[in-house]
């Protein structure tokens, strides 16, 4: 039987004594079976070694036996030269879409960043589905993609995460984006 939304518990990638991800594997698992290729999970692997991984912003939501199944990652980018964070990626296992999993591990997310104190989140994805946590175009406040892209308007989307201002200018992914 599949899990109801109600089923779903969060909590943020563990990591081990040594400081390496306790959950990396399973993180792997879910983008892999999420997508068709490997690019999502390798670029996790990428940012976990890069300057961009936070403490703290990769969430996992699990099934009630404490499987996880879906995966939400903030990782560091600027708009312009203001610190601000990138959700990307995000996934669920096959069996668990459409069911929530997805939508509590990104709210866990933007919940731990914005106790963390962040301003400013920025998505490139589906534009039926990232609105429904606040996300708005970015190009209604100046936000563009890294030069040399033409990002589709209504799918480049920025969150503010409190009442200050949002910052305006370029994205600058960190370079495991390649971007």
């Amino acid at each position: 039987m599949a899990d109801t939304p109600r089923a779903w518990t969060t909590r943020p990638e563990r990591t081990d004594a040594e400081g390496a991800s306790a959950d990396a594997a399973a993180v792997r698992r879910i983008h892999l079976d999420a997508f068709p290729a490997s690019e999502e999970a390798d670029l996790i692997d990428h940012l976990r070694a890069s300057g961009a991984w936070l403490p703290g912003l990769s969430w996992l939501a699990k099934t009630p036996q404490g499987e996880p199944v879906a995966h939400a990652l903030l990782s560091r980018c600027h708009v312009a030269d203001h610190p601000a964070l990138a959700l990307a990626p995000c996934a669920t296992r096959p069996a668990h879409q459409g069911r929530g999993a997805g939508s509590a591990a990104i709210t866990a997310a933007l919940d731990a960043a914005r106790a963390a104190g962040e301003h400013t989140v920025v998505v490139l994805g589906h534009p039926g589905y990232y609105p429904r946590f606040g996300f708005r175009p970015c190009a209604d406040f100046g936000i563009t993609p890294p030069p040399g892209h033409d990002w589709p308007t209504e799918a480049f989307l920025v969150l503010a995460l409190d009442t200050g201002p949002l910052p305006s200018g370029a994205v600058r992914y960190p370079p495991p984006f390649h971007l």
